[in-house]
């Protein structure tokens, strides 16, 4: 178990607590259970729209959309690309896929630039379409190079076709869901100047985007056969261009209405889907690692998905939640209790007793840590001293449990409420869409496994059946209910490292023998430490000091997860996914859950 401090308001407002004492603890400091220091807080996610003053619609666009940039980066042309795997024959197709592409955009430019009446503005669009007029010069080079026409040669894909008719339909006016304006006015050609560019930038700005990420595998490498290729879109120039099509997006863009706006939000939406399309369709030569179901056959592989709940999932531990509920429900001091009801704390004495608690194993859990690391320092991956030593820290957290129950501050919490919260209980962006595509995924034989030390399965259960989400099993405790009240009794079952990686290996035996097995654990705190580590692949999410520090201790060593793809698919011999082994001292760190997402099924 965790202590955590109080909620945020947005999470509070969101409790669905039928209590007059409601709106009083909105606006208090409650303090939750489980502490900030054993596992950091995740970052909150924003759900919503990002629209902060002084942040264009470009800016904007490119955060709300940012999940489809990491998609197109996980996708196999861009890793074989980076690895430097790529087959010759694929880049050649691609090369003159794009010089279609590129004719199409010098076309959508002189488009905006006939329509737009600023003159800064026109000036600015012009710099932008000889640049790609450059880029043009620069493949056609490249195909002289190789002494043949191979845009007469490769007609258009799909792919290419559909995204070069996206560009030629908006730049001429035909934008779904808007009725065609005669351009009599300056503002309405200046509109579709604006809808044109933002059918337009998200291609500099991925393009840009991708050149930074792929340039740090040119270190080191004197002879990567792409690097003319990546240092182009990673090189000053060609940063500045993004950012100057951004900024004209935001210039063209500053009289449209909230409507008008959210179309240009459709069009940049759209644009980068259809990026990741025409990635996608390149035709490779050579076995690709990614995603790790790309290769999956029912009848022969098990993908077995592991995942921890609290901050790995959620954007709040669930102790908090179970906490303002114990406090928001409680009775004032005056109350009288009604016959038969489980005898409880008054809020104000819950408040003191969960502050108290939270004290204690604050301190109590950092002394722990830092015993665990007063041991000698392993040279390399040292798997059983690691779990030796986090015996220490199973005893502790066991102790505290014993805490929690023998205080009684989990006493009459009901269970219709805490299966509200869960309904209610914000997860983190993307997790919910991970989780349901894995179940909706046909051909996909894969199980999901949530394993947590939360003191309330109901909780976890309720929160994944709001988003539709019920084919999973939860290990987890749970508590023990009197006529729907709890009774302040834990039923344990996970409340350590030691209980956890058990679980863990209990499931592993009741899996199917005769299939191929690929297992993935996705965590964020020391508490998942040993199940990351046995398993395939292990994921760690959030930022974690303590989790670092005591891996690090014991030798494990944590690689960014794209970084560790590309090497991956550098010594990728295309058998099977084989190359991914359990207790390898390698724990790959992950952004957030869209590129899990991309990582695990691709887009």
């Amino acid at each position: 178990m965790r202590f955590l401090l109080l909620l945020s308001p947005l999470v509070v407002n969101r409790l669905p607590i039928p209590n007059p004492l409601f709106d009083f603890y909105k606006s208090k400091a409650l303090f939750g259970f489980r502490m900030a220091s054993a596992k950091a807080k995740a970052p909150a996610v924003n759900k919503f729209a990002i629209e902060e003053e002084g942040v264009g619609i470009a800016r904007r666009c490119w955060i709300n959309f940012k999940k489809e940039s990491t998609f197109a980066l996980y996708t196999p042309f861009v890793v074989s690309l980076a690895s430097g795997t790529l087959n010759l024959d694929t880049f050649r197709h691609y090369i003159a896929q794009d010089v279609h592409f590129l004719k199409a955009f010098v076309q959508s430019y002189e488009a905006a630039e006939e329509c737009t009446d600023d003159d800064d503005a026109k000036v600015g669009i012009s710099e932008l379409r000889k640049n790609i007029t450059e880029e043009l010069k620069m493949h056609d080079a490249v195909l002289k190079e190789w002494g043949i026409d191979l845009v007469k040669e490769c007609t258009l894909n799909p792919a290419t076709a559909k995204y070069t008719d996206f560009l030629s339909a908006t730049a001429s006016g035909k934008v779904e869901g808007v009725k065609a304006a005669k351009l009599a006015t300056p503002f309405e050609r200046t509109k579709l100047a604006a809808y044109t560019l933002g059918a337009m930038t998200p291609c500099m700005r991925l393009y840009a985007y991708i050149g930074k990420e792929l340039q740090v595998f040119l270190e080191g490498e004197k002879t990567h056969p792409y690097k003319k290729w990546i240092d182009s879109y990673a090189s000053e120039d060609f940063q500045a261009s993004a950012l100057q099509t951004e900024d004209l997006l935001d210039k063209l863009s500053v009289s449209l209405t909230g409507e008008e706006l959210d179309i240009i939000e459709k069009l940049y939406h759209q644009a980068m889907k259809l990026e990741i399309q025409f990635f996608l369709a390149q035709p490779l030569v050579q076995k690709a690692i990614i995603p790790l179901s790309k290769d999956h056959n029912p009848d022969e592989h098990q993908l077995t998905i592991f995942s921890d709940f609290d901050l790995t999932c959620t954007v709040v531990d669930s102790s908090a939640i179970l906490a303002e509920i114990a406090i928001i429900t409680a009775p004032k001091s005056d109350q009288n209790r009604p016959e038969n009801q489980i005898a409880r704390m008054s809020s104000a004495e819950l408040r003191n007793t969960w502050s108290d608690l939270s004290k204690q194993y604050t301190e109590e859990y950092e002394l722990c840590i830092e015993k665990m690391l007063l041991t000698e320092k392993a040279e390399k991956f040292d798997y059983r001293r690691l779990r030796k030593t986090l015996e220490q820290l199973s005893d502790f957290e066991k102790r505290a449990n014993s805490r929690v129950v023998e205080s009684g501050v989990l006493k009459g919490l009901n269970l219709e409420d805490i299966k509200r919260a869960g309904q209610r209980l914000i997860l983190q962006d993307g997790c919910t869409n991970f989780f349901q595509s894995i179940i909706r995924k046909e051909n996909l034989n894969a199980d999901i496994h949530v394993l947590s030390y939360c003191w309330c399965g109901d909780l976890i259960r309720s929160s994944f059946s709001s988003g539709g989400i019920d084919g999973l099993d939860v290990h987890a405790n749970e508590f023990m209910f009197q006529e729907s009240l709890s009774t302040g009794e834990i039923v344990k079952k996970v409340e350590s490292p030691i209980d956890k990686v058990q679980a863990f290996n209990k499931i592993l035996m009741n899996c199917c023998k005769d299939k191929k097995n690929l297992m993935v654990y996705i965590g964020d705190s020391v508490g998942d430490l040993l199940c990351l580590l046995e398993a395939d692949v292990g994921i760690v999410l959030g930022s974690s000091s303590s989790l670092r520090r005591v891996g690090n201790h014991f030798g494990v060593s944590f690689v960014p997860l794209f970084p560790g793809v590309v090497q991956k698919q550098k010594m990728y011999a295309g058998v099977d996914s084989s190359s991914w082994k359990g207790l390898s001292g390698v724990l790959y760190t992950a952004s957030g859950w869209a590129e899990i997402h991309a990582f695990v099924l691709g887009s």
